[in-house]
């Protein structure tokens, strides 16, 4: 049998581990780092406990914020995974925050908020999920203010947020968490 037809397989379950679906393509958009975003789940550059991944509950993870400029009109949040295999994996997009929100709640979704399709296609939080033997991965939690608020639908694609966020940004805060299996 061609070693090309052997690595098919193996190939399949790279992208099944990832979710596979589409992913994005060049640096999330950019923004004065002026927020401080943390999580009571974990320290940034820790490791994402089992709770917040595909291993586990497949919740989202609470977070908490501080110094949103006066002038911001919306939040907006991207979850992402740039160590997956074939570009970016987005396990997250969520938009419509209002200004005032100073966090999020595990597994919930804010009334008024609104989520974009993650990478595996659905308009849902995706838990870290890297192929079994790979390196932790580094998962991206990017918190953007915005100073006008994005006309997209629920559903919108990632490549559509991450284009009107980085038209709107004003300043963000990130907040980086590890997950292997």
């Amino acid at each position: 049998m061609p070693r090309a037809l052997l690595a098919l397989p193996a190939l399949g379950l790279a992208l099944a581990a990832c979710g596979g679906g589409d992913r994005v393509t060049g640096p999330p958009p950019s923004a004065p780092d002026r927020i401080a975003l943390t999580s009571p789940a974990f320290t940034d550059g820790g490791t994402i406990p089992r709770h917040y991944s595909c291993d586990g509950g497949d919740v989202s993870p609470p977070l908490a914020w501080q110094g949103v400029p006066s002038g911001a009109r919306e939040l907006a949040l991207l979850v992402e995974d740039p160590d997956a295999p074939g570009g970016t994996f987005v396990h997250w997009v969520l938009f419509k925050l209002a200004a005032g929100t100073r966090g999020l709640s595990e597994g919930k979704v804010p009334a008024g908020a609104r989520q974009g399709k993650n990478s595996a296609g659905k308009a849902a939080y995706a838990g870290p999920c890297p192929p079994k033997g790979d390196a932790p991965h580094h998962y991206e939690f990017t918190l953007y203010a915005l100073s006008s608020a994005l006309d997209l639908p629920e559903g919108a694609a990632p490549d559509e947020v991450r284009s009107a966020v980085a038209t709107a940004a004003l300043a963000r805060g990130r907040l980086v968490g590890r997950y292997g299996r």
